[in-house]
């Protein structure tokens, strides 16, 4: 690869180098292999912020991607936890796109079927306003326990009260009274770190009630290492897992796996387990993985680099030309596209359909959050969507709306 010829920003660097004396805090196997760093990036990309100049002067961190060999785990090496502020402020939420809660009702309904899942006691962790848990409850007549220090109870679901009980805090061995049927965890995992104590403390507060079903769903690695997939790596994940790594975390922490697939437009990851008094050895072809992933690891570099370059030059294009550019999605990775690309006035404005983010501004680089009823106004030319699973819904917002631009997904 000619990186010489390629548009790449300062803050990114693929330098690869081996850290000896640094455990995988995943299956705690000796040494890690740094392959991906990204300097100078918001620590935090899902919290509210009111005007440009509080998003401009963010708090910044570093970015350093280290892979374990062992267990395919990835991790990033410079992850402080002490500086996120997991508050009401955090606005996280999918649930305002019909795409997404179409996808979420039948996965609900799906995991309750299967394993009966009625009449019980579900206890969500990292419940995020609760959504989920209030369809877990909804369809399959359960109570819940939802626990989530961004909870916020002014946004509770439509669901009685007295089915689900929410907690402001986060998940820790103080709250291994809870007694549960079900444990839910879904995009949690990957804020955590290490993992391994994580789900240790878990399976201690489980102890003997071997029925309890165990369902986690995590983003799955191994696309975005093939897509070289930049937009999907940021700060606050500091936790990368593919269905091997995932599969063998859950085995040593002393859970037997009953289901383990991919869905979502293979971007998710998730396990139906139950616990068990010792490991466990891999029955799904799935968990075989060590292979494809060293091999997406090595190549990695650059598919990444030739992405970087794509981008930058295409959007440096856009621009010469005078069209104007937004992007369609301020989540994380809308924020993650943004800053490593180091765009702050090429794209003036970020779309969202969640009206609580519209309004605000994006972390790092400051765009204003606009709803999509903005854009018949501003009249882009070109709209980079964030997610492609979503090109469908977007297309008819704006045929609704009567706009006309060039969906360019990511």
């Amino acid at each position: 690869m000619d990186k010489v010829t390629l548009n790449l920003p300062k803050n990114v660097s693929f330098n690869c180098f081996e850290i000896a004396d640094q455990n995988c805090p995943n299956c705690n196997s000796a040494g890690l292999s740094i392959f991906y760093e990204v300097d100078d990036i918001p620590v935090h990309s899902c919290l509210l912020i009111s005007g440009r100049e509080e998003a401009l002067n963010y708090p910044r961190g570093c970015l350093q991607l280290g892979f374990c060999p062992s267990c395919g785990f990835i991790t990033n090496t410079r992850f402080d936890p002490g500086v996120h502020n997991y508050s009401t402020q955090y606005e996280e939420t999918q649930g305002f796109s019909d795409c997404f809660n179409a996808f979420a009702k039948s996965l609900a309904q799906k995991v309750i079927d299967k394993y009966d899942i009625h009449n019980k006691t579900i206890l969500e962790i990292g419940c995020g306003k609760g959504q989920f848990l209030a369809l877990m409850c909804q369809l399959g007549n359960n109570n819940g326990i939802g626990i989530d220090p961004t909870y916020v109870p002014e946004r509770k679901p439509d669901i009685t009260v007295s089915q689900i009980e929410f907690i402001q805090d986060f998940y820790s061995e103080k709250y291994a009274h809870l007694k549960a049927d079900v444990i839910c965890c879904r995009h949690t995992l990957e804020h955590i770190a290490p993992t391994s104590d994580f789900m240790q403390t878990l399976r201690r507060a489980i102890g003997n009630r071997k029925d309890t079903l165990i369902f986690f769903e995590v983003p799955d690695v191994l696309r975005v290492l093939r897509e070289g997939a930049f937009w999907d790596i940021y700060y606050e994940h500091c936790s990368y897992f593919t269905v091997g790594s995932f599969a063998r975390l859950f085995r040593m922490s002393g859970f037997e796996i009953e289901d383990l697939y991919l869905d979502y437009d293979d971007q998710y990851l998730i396990i139906i387990a139950y616990p068990v008094d010792k490991p466990t050895a891999p029955t799904f072809g799935l968990e075989n993985d060590m292979e494809p992933l060293t091999l997406a690891f090595r190549e990695f570099t650059e598919r990444c680099s030739r992405r970087i370059d794509y981008w930058r030059t295409l959007i440096d294009q856009i621009i010469a030309r005078k069209q104007k550019v937004v992007i369609w999605g301020s989540g994380s990775k809308g924020v993650a596209f943004l800053t490593t690309l180091n765009l702050i006035n090429q794209i003036e404005y970020a779309v969202d359909i969640n009206p609580y983010k519209q309004g605000k501004n994006m972390p790092a680089t400051g765009q204003k959050i606009v709803s999509p009823e903005f854009l018949t106004k501003y009249k882009p030319q070109k709209i980079i969507v964030m997610n492609p699973v979503y090109c469908d819904e977007i297309q008819r917002d704006l045929d609704w709306l009567n706009i006309k631009a060039d969906l360019i997904a990511v």
